[in-house]
C-alpha cells in the first residue's frame, strides 16, 4: 500500500488521482470515477467530490493508496 501524505484536511477524489499522476485531465477522472473503477475503503465511490480524509484507503487500476 502507497501512503499519500497531504497537508490539507482533504482532498478531493478527482483531484487526488490528478495529484497522484493516476489520469491526466479532470475529464478522465470524472470518466473513470463514473465507470466505477475506483474504490474507496473498498466501496465502488461515483461521486467525483468525495472528501477523502487521513486513513481513507483509495483502490485504482490494482493499486492502493492510504491518505496519511
Amino acid at each position: 500500500m502507497i501512503e499519500i501524505k497531504i497537508d490539507t484536511e482533504y482532498i478531493k477524489l478527482d483531484q487526488f488521482l490528478k495529484y497522484e499522476g493516476l489520469i491526466n485531465t479532470g475529464g478522465e477522472a470524472k470518466n473513470v470515477i463514473m465507470e466505477g473503477k475506483v474504490l474507496v475503503n473498498g466501496v465502488v465511490e461515483k461521486a467525483r467530490g468525495k472528501k477523502l480524509r487521513p486513513e481513507d484507503v483509495i483502490e485504482f487500476e490494482g493499486r492502493k493508496y492510504k491518505i496519511v
